[in-house]
């Protein structure tokens, strides 16, 4: 790691990175904008791993960011069949019209 970029300064976009997820999983209406918060969120967490990781000089965290990256691809994959079959469904991605037709 670069000693001019504190581990501090690292975490401290990694939070930035988290809250940016949460902020756009809770005000974007669209589920693809969520699914892809969701990945900036979990990316911001690998960030976390690894800048710790990197700092203590154990490989412990690029082997969570990988676990991370697995799961995250999986995550896409059974999201994006899901989004797939909704819009097949009911020919919208809004969540606020799929709230409608629910009841």
């Amino acid at each position: 790691m670069n000693p001019s970029v504190s581990i501090e300064m690292i975490l401290l976009l990694a939070g930035l990175l988290f809250v940016l997820g949460i902020v756009g999983v809770i005000i974007r209406k669209n589920i693809i904008f969520m699914l892809l918060s969701i990945e900036i969120m979990l990316n911001a967490a690998g960030l976390a791993f690894v800048a710790a990781g990197s700092h203590w000089g154990q490989p412990d965290g690029q082997i969570m960011f990988i676990f991370i990256l697995a799961m995250a691809a999986a995550e896409v994959s059974i999201g994006l069949a899901l989004i797939l079959q909704t819009y097949h469904q009911h020919k919208s991605l809004d969540i606020d019209t799929l709230k409608e037709m629910k009841g």
